[in-house]
């Protein structure tokens, strides 16, 4: 009862412990995972195409794309060459998903945003990021009033551990913004920071830690995508192990 922030409608908390402790006791669930997953997700089922998450990165992925029927995405930073043939191009870049063609089925692998999709249960599971905020926040209250937003976080090389990322925080506030409903203070602190940082978005992706990490890799463009802000009407539902756009079907 403590951390669970049952006394306000509209909840925040990071990660796998935000899932574990938010999920079961509200209406919808949103995962954000700005770089990537998120992002990622709001790009390819906007285009069509049906994204299942997975959440390893080992061997038994090659299995599971199979008895999906789906293609298998690549690593981000190498292309991963499998039993089910050469790797298709598609990956956790953003920009490799911008053309994908409708009715792709792909299987994109995730340590934060796949593995925090596929385990909120029952309860009904959205993907939202800085391009699709309004339409999640406003399609998640069709489901009810009580509300979880959950910025997945980083995890850290050297031990696995969360590591709370800027861009997931401002991503949560950014669709907290636009839900009406008691927030808890966790809820207000991403408010905020989004607040504080909507007018130059991009600027400050491309400054927070993980923005310079994808620069780094050569990833700028992904970035770029990310930092687009409610451009877009697709609201991905988790619907059978798998994201589709929900708006492309109403």
């Amino acid at each position: 009862m403590i951390y669970d922030q049952s006394e306000f409608e509209l909840r925040c908390e990071w990660g796998a412990q935000g899932v574990a402790q938010l999920a079961s006791i509200s209406d919808v669930v949103v995962i954000v995972d700005v770089l990537s997953f998120s992002t990622c997700v709001e790009i390819a089922t906007s285009n069509g195409a049906i994204i299942f998450p997975y959440a390893m990165r080992d061997d038994s992925v090659i299995d599971y794309a199979k008895s999906v029927q789906a293609e298998l995405a690549s690593h981000r930073q190498r292309l991963f060459f499998s039993k089910v043939g050469s790797a298709t191009g598609y990956s956790l870049s953003p920009k490799s998903l911008v053309q994908i063609p409708a009715g792709t089925r792909l299987v994109l692998p995730s340590p934060n945003g796949s593995f925090l999709s596929l385990h909120t249960g029952t309860t009904p599971t959205l993907a939202g990021c800085l391009r699709n905020c309004q339409a999640v926040a406003q399609f998640a209250q069709s489901y009810g009033n009580k509300i979880a937003v959950i910025p997945a976080g980083e995890r850290w090389k050297d031990d696995g551990s969360l590591r709370p990322a800027f861009e997931d925080l401002v991503g949560a506030g950014a669709i907290l913004s636009f839900l009406d409903g008691s927030l808890s203070p966790e809820a207000e602190t991403a408010v905020a920071a989004f607040h504080t940082f909507k007018n130059n978005l991009l600027r400050y992706l491309k400054k927070s830690s993980s923005g310079k990490e994808l620069i780094a890799a050569g990833f700028e463009p992904d970035v770029e995508l990310a930092a687009a802000f409610n451009i877009s009407k697709c609201v991905p539902l988790l619907t059978e192990n798998a994201y589709v756009n929900i708006k492309a079907q109403a």
